[in-house]
């Protein structure tokens, strides 16, 4: 009996390290809920084969300090450059011609608005402002503490201030992290 409640209580404390999820939306949703409450917005660009893209979904995304802030200060899109899916940005609409239902775990056609946004490794991490614009890209997989400095640079106008790249070293090397590697 005691065995059989350790095991639950080691169940439930999995689950609720691990259980917050991102709220993951479609690039269209986030630019629509943009235009009722400006937020800023968050873009996991992968690809279903892309290993360093499945370690970002499993160690960074799912860790609980890293779900909550994203949850709170931005909205969340993943987007597989390689899919089939169909993208309303900056006016146009963004298809992928060349994708090919049978490869779908494999290489498969690029999206075009994954050429579009210039976006040449995955994952791409790309952070966006209230109206839709690109910020900046971080490219490769990121530990928790690692998308902190970047989840709290570019959650609000904040990031306007530094101009220089001085500027950055400066609130590189000031910066504390605070998320959990465990959570």
């Amino acid at each position: 009996m005691l065995r059989y409640l350790l095991t639950i209580l080691i169940v439930f404390n999995f689950f609720q390290i691990y259980s917050q999820d991102i709220n993951w939306l479609t690039l269209d949703k986030a630019i629509e809920l943009q235009k009722k409450n400006p937020k800023n917005i968050i873009i996991d660009v992968y690809t279903n084969w892309c290993g360093p893209c499945k370690l970002l979904d499993k160690k960074t995304f799912k860790n609980k300090d890293v779900s909550a802030y994203i949850n709170k200060h931005y909205y969340a899109v993943k987007f597989n450059a390689e899919g089939d899916s169909k993208v309303n940005y900056d006016g146009k609409l963004f298809t992928n011609p060349n994708f090919q239902p049978e490869k779908t775990q494999r290489r498969n056609g690029t999206h075009e608005l994954t050429r579009y946004l210039n976006i040449s490794a995955y994952p791409t991490i790309i952070f966006m402002d209230n109206s839709s614009k690109v910020i900046n890209y971080v490219r490769g997989y990121k530990t928790p503490q690692q998308i902190e400095l970047w989840l709290k640079l570019f959650k609000d106008e904040g990031y306007k201030s530094i101009k220089t790249q001085d500027e950055f070293n400066k609130y590189y090397e000031a910066f504390v992290p605070e998320f959990s590697s465990t959570r």
